[in-house]
């Protein structure tokens, strides 16, 4: 699978000239979308609305938000709430559960699971995480060759 392909704007700022990143490629400017902060879904739960609340500000001053990152932003607080519901079943049920095979592992368990990896894949997308956001603060180059042809 190949490596997530980074905004422009971090293309840019470790550049060796205008228009062009540090491998010296010219890099061609995204469209200029409207970078206005999309509104919360009506329908998103308490504990989303929180999240929502608590990120969307900061991506919003950072310029990182636009009104079409709005699903995909609900999806990610969505996800939050999930994995916090989860938790505190699990904080108030126990990690195990009897069952006629034995102990099982709580169900709860595999749901945190598997909303922690969504949001780990969902905050890398925002720069929520920190070596997501010190790749942003650095403007660190992944060392993505485009057009190298040796790499």
């Amino acid at each position: 699978m190949g490596r997530t392909p980074r905004p422009v704007a971090l293309k840019l700022l470790n550049g060796t000239s205008e228009g062009r990143d540090s491998g010296g490629r010219k890099v061609t400017p995204p469209p200029a979308f409207r970078r206005l902060p999309p509104k919360p879904p009506t329908w998103l739960t308490r504990e989303a609305r929180a999240e929502w609340r608590r990120v969307a500000p900061e991506l919003t001053r950072l310029d990182l938000l636009k009104e079409g990152d709005r699903a995909t932003l609900a999806v990610y607080c969505e996800t939050w709430a999930r994995f916090v519901e989860a938790t505190r079943t699990i904080q108030r049920e126990g990690l195990t559960i009897e069952a006629k095979q034995g102990l099982l592992a709580h169900p709860a368990v595999a749901i945190a699971r598997s909303a922690g990896r969504e949001l780990r894949a969902f905050a890398v997308q925002f720069g929520l995480t920190p070596a997501s956001e010190g790749a942003v603060a650095k403007g660190a180059d992944d060392g993505e060759e485009d057009n190298n042809p040796f790499a």
